[in-house]
C-alpha cells in the first residue's frame, strides 16, 4: 500500500486480515513505494493518487514496466469522473473514494488476489503420469480430454470467441484461462465474470459501468469490465443467464467493439477477447425466445465441450490421485494410499457435481483422515451411501418448504451429517423459489420478476432443484381450498 494517509494505513492490516497467507507492506511515498516494489514483487497495490513527492497516476507507467499485471486499486480524497477515467485508461483495476471501510478493504483485496491468481497461476496439461507440483491441472488422458487439449492448442493462438459447453464442475474456467495464457494476449489482463451471480442491473453495471446517478444506489461513477479489460481477455462464465438487454449490449461489442456505460452517452471503444461458458441448453432456449441467435453464432466462433466426469473412463482414477497429492501438500497430511472400499465407493458414486465435487468431497475426506490410509467412512455420507433409503431421501432432498430451518438443521445433526452448509443452503434456495412459485401460481415470468433473477435462469434452479411447476401449482391451490 503506498498511501501518506495515516487513517488508511491504519485500517490496511485488518483489511488483509482475511487472507491467512498475505503480508501488508506500507509506503507514504512514490520513492519509497517504488523501492518496495522492486525489492518485494508484490501480488496487488493500492496506490493514493495524491502523494508527498509525485502523483500515483503517474507512478503507473514505471509499474507497468516490470509487472504489467499487478492490480493497482487507485484510492483518492477527492471524487473526478476525469481522474477516475484516465486512471483506467493506465490499466487500474479499480477505483475508489475516501473514505474507506475495512469491509470494503477486504472486498478489493480479496477480488484482486483472486484476478491476479487467475491471470498468473499457470493451467497446465497432464503430459504422463507425474503431476507438477504447482499451478493447476488439467488432468486427464481419456480420448476425450486429449480432443480437448488439442482444441484449446487449435484456438489459443486465433483472435476469435470460444465457447465451452459442459456441465456445472467440469473446468471450463480452467479451460478458458488455458487459452488465455496460450494467446498473444497473454501479457494483458484476464478477468472473470460470473454471469448467474448477479442480477440483470448488477451485471449490466459490471460488465460495462455506470455513470453516477444512473440507478438506485449508483452513488458515483464505476468503470466496467469491458473498460478495465482494454487489450485483454474476459471470460463470461454462465453466460446463459444474461437478460436480453445485457446480451444486446454484449452483442454490440463483439460486432463493433462499441458501448455505453449504464446511464451514459459517451461511446467507449474496447478490444476485447470474449470466451464464455454455459452448462444450458442455448439452442433450447433460442428456441424459446430466451437467448439471442445472432449472440449466440458471435459467442460460438469456436466451441469446445468438456465432458461430464463419469464418461471419462480412468481419468476418474488419475483426478483421485491428483488431488490426493494436492490436498496432502496443502493440509498437511500424509495419506499414501486410499482403502480399496474406499476406492470402490468413489469409482461408482455418478458425480453429479462433477470435478467440482469430487475436489469437495476429496478435501473433507482428507481433513477427516487421522492415518496412512483414507477409510470409507471418512467419505461423505452422500458417496458412501449414494441411494439411502426412500423416507430418508425424501427429506433430505425434498423438504416441506413450510418447514421450520431450525427443525431442518436439527434433522441433519441427528443424522451426523457432515455437509450441513450446503444441504442448509438448498433447502433454503428450494423454499424460496417454490414460495414464490406458488404465489404467482406457476408464473415463472413473474417469479423470476420477483427473485430479481432471469426467466432462464429460474428454470435452471428449478431443474436442478427438482422443482416441477405442477406441484407448487398443486400445493397453491390446496391452501386456497
Amino acid at each position: 500500500m503506498i498511501d501518506d494517509d495515516r487513517t488508511v494505513l491504519a485500517i490496511g492490516p485488518a483489511g488483509v486480515g482475511r487472507e491467512a497467507q498475505s503480508e501488508l507492506l506500507t509506503a507514504g511515498s512514490a520513492a519509497e513505494g517504488m523501492e518496495l516494489m522492486k525489492s518485494e514483487s508484490p501480488d496487488l497495490l493500492l496506490l493514493d493518487i495524491m502523494l508527498p513527492d509525485g502523483r500515483g497516476i503517474e507512478l503507473v507507467n514505471e509499474i507497468r514496466e516490470f509487472d504489467i499485471k499487478l492490480p493497482v486499486i487507485f484510492i483518492t480524497g477527492v471524487e473526478d469522473s476525469g481522474l477516475a477515467i484516465e486512471a483506467m485508461k493506465r490499466g487500474a483495476y479499480e477505483f475508489v473514494v475516501k473514505p474507506l471501510s475495512v469491509e470494503q478493504i477486504q472486498d478489493l483485496v480479496e477480488r484482486g488476489l483472486h484476478t491476479r491468481r487467475l491471470m498468473l497461476a499457470p493451467v497446465r496439461l497432464q503430459e504422463g503420469e507425474e503431476l507438477p507440483a504447482d499451478g493447476d491441472i488439467l488432468v486427464g488422458r481419456s480420448p476425450q480430454m486429449l480432443e480437448v487439449y488439442k482444441q484449446i492448442g487449435r484456438v489459443a493462438g486465433q483472435d476469435v470467441a470460444v465457447l465451452i459447453r459442459g456441465e456445472s464442475g467440469t473446468g471450463k474456467e480452467l479451460v478458458a484461462r488455458a487459452i488465455y495464457q496460450h494467446s498473444h494476449r497473454s501479457d494483458n489482463c484476464f478477468l472473470a465474470v460470473n454471469c448467474a451471480a448477479l442480477s440483470d442491473t448488477l451485471l449490466e453495471s459490471e460488465l460495462f459501468g455506470h455513470e453516477k446517478g444512473a440507478f438506485t444506489g449508483a452513488d458515483r461513477q464505476h468503470i466496467g469490465k469491458f473498460e478495465q479489460c482494454n487489450d485483454g481477455t474476459i471470460f463470461l462464465d454462465e453466460v446463459g443467464d444474461m437478460s436480453p438487454l445485457t446480451q444486446s449490449k454484449v452483442l454490440r461489442v463483439l460486432q463493433e467493439k462499441k458501448f455505453e456505460r449504464v446511464g451514459g452517452r459517451e461511446t467507449i471503444e474496447v478490444d476485447v477477447r470474449i470466451i464464455s461458458a454455459t452448462n444450458r441448453d442455448l439452442e433450447q432456449m433460442i428456441a424459446d425466445g430466451e437467448f439471442r441467435l445472432d449472440l449466440y453464432h458471435r459467442l460460438n466462433t469456436f466451441e469446445i465441450f468438456l465432458p461430464p466426469l463419469r464418461e471419462r473412463g480412468d481419468d476418474l482414477r488419475l483426478l483421485i490421485q491428483y488431488f490426493l497429492q494436492r490436498f496432502n501438500r496443502e493440509l498437511g497430511k500424509q495419506v499414501t494410499a486410499i482403502a480399496d472400499e474406499a476406492m470402490d465407493l468413489l469409482l461408482s458414486y455418478r458425480w453429479p457435481g462433477n470435478i467440482r465435487e469430487l475436489q469437495g468431497a476429496l478435501r473433507k475426506a482428507m481433513l477427516m483422515a487421522t492415518g496412512p490410509i483414507l477409510l470409507p467412512e471418512c467419505l461423505p455420507e452422500k458417496i458412501r451411501q449414494p441411494h439411502g433409503s426412500p423416507a430418508s431421501s425424501t427429506a433430505e432432498h425434498h423438504p416441506n418448504p413450510e418447514t421450520d430451518i431450525a427443525s431442518f438443521v436439527d434433522g441433519r445433526e441427528a443424522a451426523n451429517s457432515k455437509d450441513i452448509y450446503a444441504e442448509t443452503l438448498e433447502w433454503m434456495e428450494r423454499y424460496l423459489l417454490s414460495r414464490i412459485l406458488r404465489k404467482h401460481h406457476g408464473n415463472q415470468s413473474k417469479a423470476a420478476t420477483e427473485l430479481g433473477i432471469t426467466r432462464g435462469s429460474l428454470r435452471h434452479k428449478m431443474k436442478t432443484l427438482g422443482i416441477a411447476v405442477d406441484n407448487v401449482v398443486r400445493d397453491a391451490e390446496d391452501e386456497e381450498d
